[in-house]
């Protein structure tokens, strides 16, 4: 079996022709570059965003509210993301694809969160695993990196703790800001490739992007951390409403429901389908 040595020589667009993995990822933060993630939940969506590509993609759990259309990520289960995950993998040949592991997977401890680790890289192929939280989670991701389970690492509004923090409110302003400052150092030390910072103050953001050897993955956090992630149907304006830090790059609702529109005329009209979509 011959191994791999080689490196992209960058992050986003970079070819190598193999995955993108967690030294990549490390390389990244050494030469200061910035690079992008978004999520995906399905092989057609995926290989667009690998085509494109976007080195690293998110199944999150965000596809409670994007995929199943719950008002919330607490719903979701892990057999919810197992086939999701499963088709993202199928669907790319590049991009490391990192599953979420959803509420309920692995608060309860260390044989949990193995447990469930376990079955996202076994069954549904993933690279790596996201959870959320600080020191609570810190005997999970020192297990996890042990096992051979890469971590990333989720701080500031962890969505999976709404109900908690009493809304989806900006975190990490005043004390709270060096508790996560804390967390993050904390997460680091216990093996963790990367850390998301989601909904937390610009200034925060980048102390804790100068103050980590491991890339910084903002959403909400200001311009400052190595790399920026959105939802796929924030992004590409297929979401009804976003939040402030979401800038629209396409608005693809509007793209679906004018095809749709144009195709009921057509079939109303009898105008479709034509001869070239027919066959004698």
């Amino acid at each position: 079996m011959s191994v791999s040595t080689s490196r992209p020589t960058t992050l986003y667009g970079g070819q190598t022709g193999r995955r993108v993995t967690v030294r990549d990822i490390a390389a990244a933060k050494e030469r200061g570059e910035k690079w992008p993630m978004l999520t995906a939940y399905d092989a057609l969506t995926a290989r667009v965003f690998d085509d494109a590509g976007i080195p690293v993609l998110l199944v999150g759990d965000s596809a409670g509210m994007v995929v199943f259309g719950h008002e919330s990520t607490i719903p979701v289960t892990v057999d919810d993301l197992i086939p999701l995950t499963a088709a993202v993998v199928r669907g790319t040949s590049r991009a490391m694809i990192v599953a979420d592991l959803p509420f309920g997977a692995y608060q309860a401890g260390v044989a949990e969160a193995l447990h469930t680790g376990a079955r996202f890289l076994k069954e549904a192929g993933a690279h790596a695993i996201k959870l959320e939280g600080g020191r609570r989670v810190l005997p999970q991701v020192e297990a996890l990196v042990a096992a051979g389970i890469p971590v990333m690492a989720h701080l500031g509004l962890t969505p999976q703790s709404v109900n908690a923090f009493g809304g989806y409110r900006v975190q990490g302003r005043g004390e709270d800001g060096e508790r996560l400052m804390a967390d993050a150092k904390d997460l680091e030390a216990a093996g963790a490739f990367s850390v998301v910072l989601e909904c937390v103050p610009t200034e925060l953001a980048e102390r804790v992007t100068a103050a980590l050897s491991i890339p910084t993955i903002g959403i909400g956090a200001g311009p400052g951390t190595d790399a920026q992630v959105l939802v796929w149907q924030d992004m590409a304006g297929l979401t009804p409403h976003t939040a402030k830090f979401v800038k629209r790059y396409a608005e693809v609702g509007g793209v679906l429901r004018g095809a749709a529109e144009e195709f009921a005329a057509d079939v109303v009209s009898g105008t479709f389908p034509g001869p070239e979509h027919t066959y004698r």
